[in-house]
This record gives C-alpha cells, structure tokens and sequence, in this order.
C-alpha cells in the first residue's frame, strides 16, 4: 500500500513506513549517528528535566482495519496526536530512528495500535511558538520520548554494532538529478517506487531504501540538499512464470540497477559499525 507523508504542521505515517525527520539541514548517515537518546535510563534521567505533555489519553485502537497510520504534530505548539499507530512508529518518530536500527521488543509493539492526545500546558505552547521548526521537533520529540518512559514504561540503551549495510555512493556517470527550491519534506513510498524530497532528500532516500533491502543504508555520497528524488524498480516475486511453465522475465529493473540508470548513485555490499536503539523494556500502556 502506498504510503504518503507530509512533514512539518502534519507529519503522517502508514503501514508502519519510517517518519522522517523534519526540517533537518545537516545530512546524517543511519550508520554514523553521534549519539542516541536514551528512555527510562539512569543518564537519560540525569539530564535536564525536559518539558512535559501535562495530560495524555491513549487508546487502543481496535475498530480500524484500514492499515493507515498518523501521527499530526506542529513544531511549533505542544499539541500532539496519534490515529492508528503502532508503538514502534512511536518510537521511531520519538528518536528519529530508522526501523532497521531499533531491535527488541515483543511482537505486539508492531501489531497493537493506539490512539493518542497529548496536549502540554499553557507555558510549554507559548514557549514552542517561539521556537524554529528544528528546535520545536527536537523538543516534541523529547516529550513524546517521556511520555513512553511513563505510561508505556520504556527502557532503551544504544549500542554500536558491527553488521552488514549498503553504502550509497555516487556512480561513475555522476549524479543524475538536480537541486529544487520548494519547502517541506514529502516522502511517497510504495511497491516499487520511492520518491522523496526535502532538506536532506539524499538521506532521507537511503533510509527509505534501508526497509526495501533489508539492511542499514549509509549516505556516502556527499550530497547535501534539497532534492525531488524518484526512484522506480520491478519488486523480485514480480516475474511471472511463462505460458510453458519457465520463468517468465519481469517488467523492469531491479532496484539496484534502477538506482543507477535513475539516480546516478549505487549501492555497495559494506560491513561497518551500526549504531541501534535497543528495547530493553516496554508494557501495554497505563491508564488514563
């Protein structure tokens, strides 16, 4: 099914896709991450108490069969609302953290969807709106990541892993698209297509294709900037089997050489460090 996001007054997130992170300027491969923030830890606790939603009512969703998940955030006020969303794409928004680097947890945190209304004092709303569109994620994030500390009892720790990932690279041709001037980070993602655009759009692209390939892809390519990227490929399990019962040959290319003819960039087979967010603990939410 495809999913469609629009980040920034309204970020929304379906099938369990990635949320990306709003108006970034500075390009950040998965695997090279500084530092993750850590839930329901002693050093998480030992820093600065960060502003809080001062009330929260979650639900869990039972009625909606639709597969269609949202998350509707502003940067700029303390407002914030989850339909249908699982709890790892709670997590995921909270630490900016693609799907592929966050591990354990049981099953249920995929399945189970929630419904969630946050809203923070009056002093936090007025504070936020003072606050640029990177600052103002930054704090909701902090928030959201509290509000999973208390009512879901979420306990993370970060470690650096050595596993296989992609390096995305440019290809000899060069690069085979160009810089736009629009705002907003949109990211369209379906069976055989991708299309992102945004700050960061190389980035955002590699992290895309991360839950295509199955592995952590790193940007290697050095292209910082706002791009509208589309990439399209035939899916594997496409081909269908010929009329005399051989392998019937399939519609188009393969992602990896679509990557290249399209885009101008390929992946390369890499092993290399991988910074994870690891689940150590979490619960069906408190009451309300």
């Amino acid at each position: 099914m495809p999913v469609r996001r629009f980040i920034g007054l309204i970020a929304v997130i379906g099938s369990l896709a990635l949320a990306a992170p709003a108006g970034h300027s500075q390009s950040s491969s998965p695997a090279q991450s500084a530092s993750i923030p850590q839930a329901g830890s002693q050093a998480g606790n030992a820093a600065a108490p960060a502003p809080a939603f001062e009330v929260a009512a979650i639900h869990q969703n039972v009625t909606d069969q639709s597969g269609r998940s949202h998350i509707i955030s502003s940067p700029f006020d303390g407002h914030f609302r989850a339909i249908n969303v699982s709890l790892s794409a709670l997590v995921r928004w909270a630490f900016e953290m693609p799907e592929t680097r966050i591990l354990g947890g049981p099953g249920w945190i995929n399945s189970t969807k929630f419904d969630i209304q946050a809203e923070a004092g009056g002093s936090v709303d007025a504070e936020m709106h003072g606050l640029s569109s990177d600052a103002g994620r930054l704090m909701k994030e902090r928030m959201l990541q509290a509000l999973l500390v208390d009512r879901f009892k979420l306990a993370t720790h970060p470690e650096s892993r050595e596993l296989p990932i992609y390096a995305l690279v440019v290809s000899k041709g060069g690069a085979k698209f160009g810089a736009i001037q629009s705002n907003g980070t949109t990211i369209n993602s379906g069976r055989g297509h991708i299309e992102v655009q945004g700050s960061n759009s190389v980035a955002l692209l590699a992290e895309e294709l991360a839950k295509v390939v199955g592995r952590v892809v790193v940007d290697k390519t050095g292209i910082d900037g706002r791009y509208d990227l589309i990439l399209k490929w035939t899916p594997d399990d496409v081909a269908a089997p010929g009329s005399n019962g051989t392998e019937g040959s399939s519609s188009g290319p393969s992602i990896f050489t679509a990557i290249q003819e399209q885009l101008g960039l390929k992946l390369e087979s890499q092993k290399g460090p991988v910074q994870v967010l690891v689940i150590d603990h979490i619960e069906m939410p408190s009451a309300n």
